[in-house]
Protein backbone atom coordinates (compact mmCIF):
# COMPACT_ATOMS: atom_id res chain seq x y z
CA UNK A 1 0.00 0.00 0.00
CA UNK A 2 1.56 3.37 -0.98
CA UNK A 3 2.60 5.67 1.85
CA UNK A 4 0.23 8.56 2.51
CA UNK A 5 1.61 11.92 1.42
CA UNK A 6 0.85 15.32 3.04
CA UNK A 7 0.02 16.41 -0.50
CA UNK A 8 -2.88 13.93 -0.61
CA UNK A 9 -5.48 16.21 0.91
CA UNK A 10 -9.03 15.40 1.85
CA UNK A 11 -11.57 16.45 -0.76
CA UNK A 12 -12.62 20.03 -0.17
CA UNK A 13 -9.69 20.95 2.08
CA UNK A 14 -9.93 24.78 2.30
CA UNK A 15 -6.13 25.06 2.16
CA UNK A 16 -5.63 23.01 -0.98
CA UNK A 17 -3.76 23.96 -4.19
CA UNK A 18 -6.55 26.38 -5.08
CA UNK A 19 -5.61 28.58 -2.12
CA UNK A 20 -1.87 28.56 -1.23
CA UNK A 21 -1.64 31.48 1.21
CA UNK A 22 1.77 32.90 2.11
CA UNK A 23 3.32 33.16 5.56
CA UNK A 24 6.66 33.30 7.38
CA UNK A 25 7.85 30.54 9.70
CA UNK A 26 10.76 29.25 11.76
CA UNK A 27 11.53 25.74 12.99
CA UNK A 28 12.72 24.54 16.38
CA UNK A 29 15.99 23.49 14.75
CA UNK A 30 16.63 26.97 13.32
CA UNK A 31 14.65 29.42 15.47
CA UNK A 32 16.50 32.47 14.14
CA UNK A 33 16.06 31.69 10.46
CA UNK A 34 12.81 33.07 9.10
CA UNK A 35 11.61 31.52 5.86
CA UNK A 36 8.87 32.27 3.40
CA UNK A 37 6.29 29.49 3.49
CA UNK A 38 3.11 28.49 1.69
CA UNK A 39 0.36 26.59 3.44
CA UNK A 40 -0.87 23.37 1.86
CA UNK A 41 -3.35 21.47 4.01
CA UNK A 42 -1.88 21.18 7.49
CA UNK A 43 1.69 21.61 6.29
CA UNK A 44 3.94 24.50 5.34
CA UNK A 45 6.08 24.34 2.22
CA UNK A 46 9.49 26.03 2.43
CA UNK A 47 8.97 28.16 -0.67
CA UNK A 48 12.56 29.33 -1.00
CA UNK A 49 13.99 25.82 -0.73
CA UNK A 50 11.42 24.52 -3.22
CA UNK A 51 12.28 27.25 -5.71
CA UNK A 52 15.99 26.51 -5.40
CA UNK A 53 15.51 22.74 -5.68
CA UNK A 54 13.35 23.05 -8.79
CA UNK A 55 15.46 25.72 -10.45
CA UNK A 56 12.91 28.52 -10.36
CA UNK A 57 13.97 31.95 -11.66
CA UNK A 58 12.27 33.33 -8.54
CA UNK A 59 14.47 31.36 -6.12
CA UNK A 60 16.28 34.46 -4.82
CA UNK A 61 13.00 36.33 -4.39
CA UNK A 62 11.48 33.50 -2.34
CA UNK A 63 14.57 32.89 -0.22
CA UNK A 64 13.80 35.96 1.90
CA UNK A 65 12.76 36.30 5.55
CA UNK A 66 9.45 38.05 4.73
CA UNK A 67 7.00 38.75 1.94
CA UNK A 68 8.08 42.32 1.17
CA UNK A 69 10.39 41.52 -1.77
CA UNK A 70 7.68 39.43 -3.43
CA UNK A 71 5.10 42.14 -2.71
CA UNK A 72 7.31 44.73 -4.40
CA UNK A 73 7.96 42.49 -7.44
CA UNK A 74 4.57 43.29 -8.96
CA UNK A 75 1.60 41.53 -10.44
CA UNK A 76 3.43 39.58 -13.16
CA UNK A 77 5.74 38.04 -10.58
CA UNK A 78 2.80 37.31 -8.27
CA UNK A 79 1.06 35.38 -11.06
CA UNK A 80 4.18 33.52 -12.15
CA UNK A 81 5.10 32.46 -8.62
CA UNK A 82 1.54 31.33 -7.90
CA UNK A 83 1.44 29.23 -11.07
CA UNK A 84 4.79 27.67 -10.17
CA UNK A 85 3.70 26.87 -6.62
CA UNK A 86 0.51 25.27 -7.91
CA UNK A 87 2.53 23.06 -10.22
CA UNK A 88 5.03 22.14 -7.49
CA UNK A 89 2.30 20.78 -5.21
CA UNK A 90 0.18 19.09 -7.89
CA UNK A 91 2.48 17.68 -10.61
CA UNK A 92 3.51 14.11 -9.68
CA UNK A 93 7.04 14.59 -11.03
CA UNK A 94 7.73 17.14 -8.29
CA UNK A 95 6.24 15.14 -5.43
CA UNK A 96 9.41 13.53 -4.06
CA UNK A 97 11.31 16.85 -3.99
CA UNK A 98 8.41 18.81 -2.49
CA UNK A 99 7.52 16.29 0.24
CA UNK A 100 10.94 16.64 1.81
CA UNK A 101 10.42 20.40 2.13
CA UNK A 102 7.06 20.22 3.96
CA UNK A 103 6.81 20.98 7.67
CA UNK A 104 3.80 20.04 9.81
CA UNK A 105 1.91 23.20 10.72
CA UNK A 106 1.97 22.36 14.42
CA UNK A 107 5.78 22.00 14.37
CA UNK A 108 6.62 25.54 13.21
CA UNK A 109 6.35 29.04 14.68
CA UNK A 110 4.53 31.57 12.53
CA UNK A 111 5.60 35.21 12.37
CA UNK A 112 4.37 38.50 10.98
CA UNK A 113 4.48 37.77 7.23
CA UNK A 114 5.49 41.27 6.05
CA UNK A 115 6.76 44.58 7.40
CA UNK A 116 3.82 46.96 7.71
CA UNK A 117 4.57 50.33 6.13
CA UNK A 118 1.36 52.25 6.90
CA UNK A 119 -1.93 51.17 8.39
CA UNK A 120 -5.33 52.65 7.50
CA UNK A 121 -8.67 51.47 8.87
CA UNK A 122 -12.01 52.19 7.25
CA UNK A 123 -15.64 52.30 8.42
CA UNK A 124 -17.41 50.64 5.50
CA UNK A 125 -20.28 48.55 6.82
CA UNK A 126 -23.56 50.42 6.67
CA UNK A 127 -25.05 48.06 9.26
CA UNK A 128 -22.17 48.63 11.68
CA UNK A 129 -22.15 52.40 11.16
CA UNK A 130 -25.93 52.57 11.61
CA UNK A 131 -25.81 50.55 14.82
CA UNK A 132 -23.02 52.73 16.23
CA UNK A 133 -24.96 55.86 15.30
CA UNK A 134 -28.11 54.59 16.99
CA UNK A 135 -26.16 53.70 20.12
CA UNK A 136 -24.43 57.06 20.51
CA UNK A 137 -26.90 59.38 18.74
CA UNK A 138 -30.31 57.84 19.49
CA UNK A 139 -32.11 61.11 18.77
CA UNK A 140 -30.11 62.06 15.66
CA UNK A 141 -29.21 60.68 12.27
CA UNK A 142 -27.50 57.31 12.55
CA UNK A 143 -25.11 57.98 9.66
CA UNK A 144 -23.03 61.14 9.33
CA UNK A 145 -23.91 63.18 6.21
CA UNK A 146 -20.72 62.20 4.34
CA UNK A 147 -20.95 58.44 4.98
CA UNK A 148 -22.52 57.40 1.64
CA UNK A 149 -20.37 59.79 -0.36
CA UNK A 150 -16.89 58.63 0.69
CA UNK A 151 -15.22 55.77 2.58
CA UNK A 152 -14.54 57.17 6.06
CA UNK A 153 -11.25 56.04 7.60
CA UNK A 154 -8.41 56.89 9.95
CA UNK A 155 -4.67 56.36 9.99
CA UNK A 156 -3.64 53.78 12.57
CA UNK A 157 -0.33 52.77 14.08
CA UNK A 158 1.70 50.41 11.88
CA UNK A 159 4.10 49.55 14.70
CA UNK A 160 1.43 47.85 16.80
CA UNK A 161 0.09 45.52 14.11
CA UNK A 162 0.85 42.06 15.49
CA UNK A 163 0.59 38.54 14.18
CA UNK A 164 -2.15 36.15 15.25
CA UNK A 165 -1.39 34.44 18.55
CA UNK A 166 0.22 37.50 20.14
CA UNK A 167 -1.19 38.34 23.58
CA UNK A 168 -3.05 41.66 23.78
CA UNK A 169 -2.29 43.72 26.88
CA UNK A 170 -5.34 45.52 28.23
CA UNK A 171 -4.68 49.20 27.48
CA UNK A 172 -4.94 52.02 29.99
CA UNK A 173 -5.87 55.61 29.35
CA UNK A 174 -8.21 58.43 30.19
CA UNK A 175 -11.91 57.75 30.30
CA UNK A 176 -14.91 59.74 31.46
CA UNK A 177 -18.41 58.41 31.81
CA UNK A 178 -21.42 60.76 31.78
CA UNK A 179 -21.61 60.33 35.56
CA UNK A 180 -17.98 61.40 36.14
CA UNK A 181 -17.19 65.00 36.99
CA UNK A 182 -13.61 64.68 35.78
CA UNK A 183 -11.74 62.12 33.68
CA UNK A 184 -10.01 59.23 35.41
CA UNK A 185 -7.05 57.10 34.37
CA UNK A 186 -6.94 53.33 34.37
CA UNK A 187 -7.36 50.13 32.39
CA UNK A 188 -10.18 50.13 29.87
CA UNK A 189 -13.43 48.64 31.09
CA UNK A 190 -14.85 48.27 27.58
CA UNK A 191 -12.29 46.25 25.64
CA UNK A 192 -13.84 45.24 22.34
CA UNK A 193 -13.20 43.39 19.10
CA UNK A 194 -13.74 44.39 15.49
CA UNK A 195 -14.06 41.63 12.91
CA UNK A 196 -12.41 42.96 9.76
CA UNK A 197 -10.59 42.01 6.58
CA UNK A 198 -7.21 43.55 5.80
CA UNK A 199 -5.73 44.15 2.35
CA UNK A 200 -1.97 44.13 1.73
CA UNK A 201 -0.37 46.48 -0.79
CA UNK A 202 2.45 45.18 -2.95
CA UNK A 203 3.30 47.61 -5.75
CA UNK A 204 3.90 51.18 -4.55
CA UNK A 205 2.62 54.32 -6.25
CA UNK A 206 4.13 57.72 -6.94
CA UNK A 207 3.29 60.53 -4.56
CA UNK A 208 0.88 62.94 -6.21
CA UNK A 209 -0.60 60.25 -8.50
CA UNK A 210 -3.96 58.80 -7.41
CA UNK A 211 -4.65 55.10 -7.91
CA UNK A 212 -7.75 54.54 -10.03
CA UNK A 213 -10.37 51.89 -9.34
CA UNK A 214 -9.22 49.98 -12.41
CA UNK A 215 -5.66 49.75 -11.04
CA UNK A 216 -6.61 48.10 -7.76
CA UNK A 217 -5.36 44.62 -8.73
CA UNK A 218 -2.03 46.01 -9.89
CA UNK A 219 -1.32 47.23 -6.37
CA UNK A 220 -3.06 44.90 -3.91
CA UNK A 221 -1.40 41.53 -3.38
CA UNK A 222 -3.82 39.77 -1.05
CA UNK A 223 -6.00 39.78 2.02
CA UNK A 224 -6.18 38.37 5.52
CA UNK A 225 -8.41 38.43 8.57
CA UNK A 226 -7.88 41.31 11.00
CA UNK A 227 -9.07 42.18 14.50
CA UNK A 228 -8.86 45.88 15.29
CA UNK A 229 -9.05 45.75 19.09
CA UNK A 230 -10.83 48.78 20.55
CA UNK A 231 -11.05 50.37 24.00
CA UNK A 232 -14.52 51.88 23.71
CA UNK A 233 -14.43 54.02 26.87
CA UNK A 234 -11.03 55.53 26.00
CA UNK A 235 -12.21 56.08 22.43
CA UNK A 236 -15.46 57.75 23.51
CA UNK A 237 -13.63 60.37 25.62
CA UNK A 238 -10.83 61.16 23.16
CA UNK A 239 -12.40 61.03 19.72
CA UNK A 240 -14.21 64.38 19.68
CA UNK A 241 -13.35 66.43 17.64
CA UNK A 242 -10.77 64.17 15.95
CA UNK A 243 -10.81 60.45 15.23
CA UNK A 244 -9.67 57.26 16.98
CA UNK A 245 -6.28 57.45 18.68
CA UNK A 246 -5.27 55.64 21.90
CA UNK A 247 -8.50 53.67 21.94
CA UNK A 248 -7.25 51.83 18.84
CA UNK A 249 -3.47 52.14 18.58
CA UNK A 250 -2.44 49.64 21.28
CA UNK A 251 -2.88 46.53 19.08
CA UNK A 252 -4.26 45.28 15.78
CA UNK A 253 -4.03 41.53 15.14
CA UNK A 254 -3.68 40.04 11.67
CA UNK A 255 -3.60 36.48 10.41
CA UNK A 256 -0.23 34.83 9.87
CA UNK A 257 -1.43 33.96 6.33
CA UNK A 258 -1.93 36.28 3.36
CA UNK A 259 -4.32 34.87 0.76
CA UNK A 260 -3.59 36.01 -2.83
CA UNK A 261 -6.40 37.95 -4.46
CA UNK A 262 -6.56 35.38 -7.26
CA UNK A 263 -7.56 32.70 -4.75
CA UNK A 264 -10.87 34.47 -4.02
CA UNK A 265 -11.79 35.49 -7.57
CA UNK A 266 -14.77 33.11 -7.56
CA UNK A 267 -16.14 34.88 -4.46
CA UNK A 268 -16.54 38.25 -6.16
CA UNK A 269 -20.05 39.69 -5.85
CA UNK A 270 -21.65 43.08 -6.54
CA UNK A 271 -21.69 45.45 -3.57
CA UNK A 272 -25.05 46.46 -2.08
CA UNK A 273 -27.24 48.84 -4.06
CA UNK A 274 -26.33 52.47 -3.48
CA UNK A 275 -28.89 55.24 -3.25
CA UNK A 276 -26.42 58.12 -3.67
CA UNK A 277 -24.67 59.12 -6.90
CA UNK A 278 -20.94 58.68 -6.41
CA UNK A 279 -18.25 60.98 -7.72
CA UNK A 280 -16.46 59.57 -10.78
CA UNK A 281 -13.34 58.38 -8.95
CA UNK A 282 -15.51 56.14 -6.72
CA UNK A 283 -18.16 55.15 -9.25
CA UNK A 284 -17.86 51.40 -9.92
CA UNK A 285 -21.25 50.90 -11.54
CA UNK A 286 -19.73 50.02 -14.94
CA UNK A 287 -16.75 48.00 -13.71
CA UNK A 288 -16.20 44.73 -15.55
CA UNK A 289 -15.73 42.68 -12.38
CA UNK A 290 -17.75 43.00 -9.16
CA UNK A 291 -15.91 44.76 -6.36
CA UNK A 292 -17.47 42.97 -3.39
CA UNK A 293 -16.38 39.69 -1.83
CA UNK A 294 -18.57 36.97 -0.35
CA UNK A 295 -16.51 36.05 2.73
CA UNK A 296 -18.14 34.28 5.67
CA UNK A 297 -16.57 35.23 9.01
CA UNK A 298 -17.00 33.46 12.34
CA UNK A 299 -16.12 35.12 15.65
CA UNK A 300 -15.54 33.01 18.76
CA UNK A 301 -14.84 34.00 22.34
CA UNK A 302 -13.44 31.21 24.49
CA UNK A 303 -14.42 28.73 21.76
CA UNK A 304 -18.06 29.82 21.61
CA UNK A 305 -19.42 31.36 18.42
CA UNK A 306 -20.75 34.85 19.14
CA UNK A 307 -21.13 36.27 15.61
CA UNK A 308 -21.07 35.38 11.93
CA UNK A 309 -20.57 38.63 10.01
CA UNK A 310 -21.06 38.50 6.19
CA UNK A 311 -18.48 40.51 4.23
CA UNK A 312 -20.71 40.63 1.15
CA UNK A 313 -22.82 43.30 2.88
CA UNK A 314 -19.97 45.86 2.95
CA UNK A 315 -21.09 49.13 1.34
CA UNK A 316 -17.62 50.27 0.24
CA UNK A 317 -15.29 47.90 -1.61
CA UNK A 318 -11.54 47.53 -1.15
CA UNK A 319 -10.97 49.09 -4.59
CA UNK A 320 -12.98 52.16 -3.60
CA UNK A 321 -11.10 52.39 -0.31
CA UNK A 322 -7.78 52.31 -2.16
CA UNK A 323 -8.95 54.93 -4.67
CA UNK A 324 -10.14 57.23 -1.89
CA UNK A 325 -7.01 56.68 0.18
CA UNK A 326 -4.84 57.95 -2.68
CA UNK A 327 -7.10 60.49 -4.42
CA UNK A 328 -5.35 63.38 -2.66
CA UNK A 329 -1.99 62.19 -3.98
CA UNK A 330 -0.97 60.11 -0.97
CA UNK A 331 1.46 57.42 -2.13
CA UNK A 332 1.31 53.69 -1.54
CA UNK A 333 4.27 51.81 -0.11
CA UNK A 334 5.05 48.13 -0.26
CA UNK A 335 3.62 46.60 2.91
CA UNK A 336 0.82 49.13 3.38
CA UNK A 337 -2.15 47.57 5.14
CA UNK A 338 -5.68 48.89 4.89
CA UNK A 339 -8.63 47.34 6.68
CA UNK A 340 -12.30 47.15 5.80
CA UNK A 341 -13.68 48.36 9.09
CA UNK A 342 -15.97 46.28 11.26
CA UNK A 343 -18.02 43.77 9.28
CA UNK A 344 -21.66 43.56 10.40
CA UNK A 345 -24.82 42.28 8.78
CA UNK A 346 -28.48 43.14 9.31
CA UNK A 347 -29.13 40.40 11.89
CA UNK A 348 -28.12 40.42 15.56
CA UNK A 349 -25.96 37.30 15.16
CA UNK A 350 -24.08 39.04 12.31
CA UNK A 351 -22.70 41.94 14.33
CA UNK A 352 -18.90 42.15 14.28
CA UNK A 353 -18.27 43.97 17.56
CA UNK A 354 -19.31 43.56 21.18
CA UNK A 355 -20.38 47.21 21.15
CA UNK A 356 -23.18 46.15 18.83
CA UNK A 357 -23.80 42.64 20.18
CA UNK A 358 -24.35 43.93 23.73
CA UNK A 359 -25.62 47.35 22.63
CA UNK A 360 -22.85 49.13 24.54
CA UNK A 361 -23.18 46.86 27.54
CA UNK A 362 -26.96 46.99 27.95
CA UNK A 363 -27.53 43.37 26.86
CA UNK A 364 -25.09 40.91 28.40
CA UNK A 365 -24.27 37.70 26.55
CA UNK A 366 -23.81 34.33 28.17
CA UNK A 367 -20.65 32.30 27.59
CA UNK A 368 -19.61 29.02 29.22
CA UNK A 369 -16.97 31.10 30.99
CA UNK A 370 -19.52 33.58 32.36
CA UNK A 371 -21.53 36.66 31.47
CA UNK A 372 -19.90 39.24 29.21
CA UNK A 373 -20.62 42.73 27.97
CA UNK A 374 -17.00 43.43 26.96
CA UNK A 375 -13.82 41.36 27.13
CA UNK A 376 -12.29 40.22 30.41
CA UNK A 377 -8.68 39.29 31.12
CA UNK A 378 -7.99 35.74 29.99
CA UNK A 379 -10.58 35.79 27.20
CA UNK A 380 -9.41 34.36 23.88
CA UNK A 381 -10.91 35.77 20.69
CA UNK A 382 -10.60 33.76 17.47
CA UNK A 383 -11.83 34.70 14.02
CA UNK A 384 -11.99 32.37 11.04
CA UNK A 385 -13.38 32.83 7.54
CA UNK A 386 -13.90 31.18 4.19
CA UNK A 387 -14.92 32.11 0.69
CA UNK A 388 -16.69 30.05 -1.93
CA UNK A 389 -14.08 29.00 -4.46
CA UNK A 390 -14.29 27.58 -7.95
CA UNK A 391 -16.36 24.36 -8.25
CA UNK A 392 -17.76 24.93 -4.75
CA UNK A 393 -14.50 24.25 -2.91
CA UNK A 394 -14.04 26.61 0.02
CA UNK A 395 -11.03 28.91 0.28
CA UNK A 396 -9.94 29.22 3.89
CA UNK A 397 -8.53 32.42 5.34
CA UNK A 398 -6.03 31.84 8.13
CA UNK A 399 -7.44 32.46 11.58
CA UNK A 400 -6.59 35.46 13.73
CA UNK A 401 -6.55 34.92 17.48
CA UNK A 402 -5.50 36.84 20.57
CA UNK A 403 -5.67 36.42 24.35
CA UNK A 404 -6.32 39.35 26.68
CA UNK A 405 -3.77 39.79 29.46
CA UNK A 406 -3.93 42.29 32.36
CA UNK A 407 -2.87 45.90 32.04
CA UNK A 408 0.70 46.79 32.94
CA UNK A 409 -0.06 50.41 33.78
Amino acid sequence: MPEHSPLDLAEGDPFGPHNLPYGVFTTDEEPDRRRLGVRIGNHVLDAGAAAQTLGSPYATLLARPNLNPLLAAGRTAWRDVRRALTAWVTVPAHRRDIQSLLHPLDSVTLHMPYEVADYVDFYSSEHHATNVGQIFRPDGDALPPNWKHLPIGYHGRAGTVVVSGTDVVRPSGQRKSPADTDPVFGPTRKLDIEAEVGFVVGTPSEQGSPVALADYRDHVFGLSLLNDWSARDIQAWEYVPLGPFLGKSFATSVSAWVTPLEAVDAARVPPPDRDVTLLPYLDDADDDEPGGLDLRITVMINDQVVAEPPFATMYWTAAQQLAHMTVNGASLRTGDLFASGTVSGPEVHQRGSLLEITWNGQNAMELPTGTRTFLEDGDVVTMTAWAEGAHGVRVGLGEVTGRIVPSRA
